[in-house]
């Protein structure tokens, strides 16, 4: 970027680009144009001074790219024959990624795109624009999380709608973000899945999230149909069609596991690493750890790894939830308790069983 003046204009809309032209701007000097239908500003892009803009897969007319280029302009084509558009600006939408399930999972943008990921054949185009794509998700990623104070919720995927552990995980997510904090979770079924639902009508009172929660129980499972499963949430957004923000972060190198609908957004990543390293790191008001398995034992050393290395402001608070399962079951906690021990984060770290006492633990 150049930064000499100072300044970096982003422009993901073309209702964007009409706004800075209508103040009378005549040089995109420091512009960054991502993903924009140009096709129409022709003469518009004409009339302006291009050298020091970037254009990331915008349509343009033939001539006014050769004109662009020649003039000073920096420009990366659309990459060809790809389902996604590897410049995107902004996170996904559940409507987006689930567009075409009338028809069948396998129709939607979701599934599409798994099966074109699944196609390992090593050709360096291809990994190309999973590379953009990914860069294009950690910019708009960046964009949703300033401002906000945002908390992990992790656990089990197996965990099936109609459960106990499934209802005190949307619970949770619900008391989560009436305290003022955006729920992020790995956007995945399962307990993912229920904290963003408890996040999404935490606005809503407790008999809406009663009958939410009765309304995707008649489909336990994302198996066998994946269809069904994510039609019954999509019945939840039908009743309740405005639900406050939460953030899911799934990966399509899990493809095979669905995007739950209810975080409004989904930064969803062809990169699993990059996705695990994202995920942590935008919680810095914490991360709370329901009862998982191997990925959640994962989540909860690598956060404690960032924790014991991090400057004493950098400590993020740690909770885990259920007493007997992380000290017997699963002993995670003696061992996380030891590496706490003596060192900023030891005051960082919690283990309950009350969900009620965890809100007030990160809120403060």
């Amino acid at each position: 970027m150049r930064k000499r003046r100072g300044r970096t204009v982003e422009i993901e809309t073309l209702a964007e680009f009409d706004r800075h032209v209508a103040r009378g701007a005549t040089s995109m000097d420091g512009w960054r144009l991502q993903a924009v239908d140009l096709s129409a500003r022709t003469e518009v892009l004409r009339g302006l001074d291009p050298r020091g803009s970037l254009f990331l897969g915008c349509r343009l007319e033939d001539a006014a790219e050769d004109d662009l280029r020649k003039r000073g302009a920096l420009l990366f084509p659309a990459v060809p024959e790809v389902p996604f558009d590897a410049y995107r600006g902004s996170l996904y939408t559940p409507g987006e990624l689930y567009d075409g399930l009338a028809r069948s999972y396998a129709a939607t943008a979701d599934a599409r795109i798994y099966a074109w990921a699944r196609q390992r054949d090593g050709d360096l185009q291809r990994s190309l624009a999973r590379t953009l794509h990914d860069l294009a998700i950690d910019d708009a990623l960046e964009e949703f999380v300033a401002g906000r104070r945002m908390v992990g919720v992790m656990g089990g995927h197996a965990l099936e709608r109609g459960s106990a552990g499934y209802a005190d995980a949307a619970r949770l997510g619900r008391s989560l973000a009436r305290a003022g904090l955006t729920v992020a979770t790995g956007g995945g079924p399962g307990a993912m899945e229920a904290a963003n639902l408890g996040a999404f009508l935490s606005g809503e009172d407790d008999d809406a999230l009663d009958e939410a929660l009765r309304v995707v129980a008649a489909v336990p499972a994302f198996r066998p149909s994946v269809g069904r499963w994510a039609t019954a949430a999509f019945e939840v957004h039908e009743r309740w069609p405005v639900g406050a923000d939460s953030l899911g972060i799934p990966t399509w190198f899990y493809g095979h596991e669905p995007p739950n609908p209810f975080a409004t957004r989904i930064a969803k990543y062809f990169g699993n690493a990059i996705r695990e390293d994202v995920l942590l790191h935008v919680c810095r008001a914490g991360i709370v750890f329901l009862p998982g398995e191997g990925g959640t034992v994962q989540e909860i050393f690598q956060d404690a790894c960032e924790n014991f290395y991090a400057d004493a402001s950098a400590v993020a608070p740690m909770v885990l939830v259920g007493t007997g399962y992380w000290t017997d079951e699963v002993p995670a906690w003696p061992l996380l308790e030891s590496l706490a021990r003596g060192r900023e984060m030891a005051g960082k770290v919690a283990l309950v069983d009350d969900l009620a006492e965890v809100a007030p633990l990160l809120a403060r």
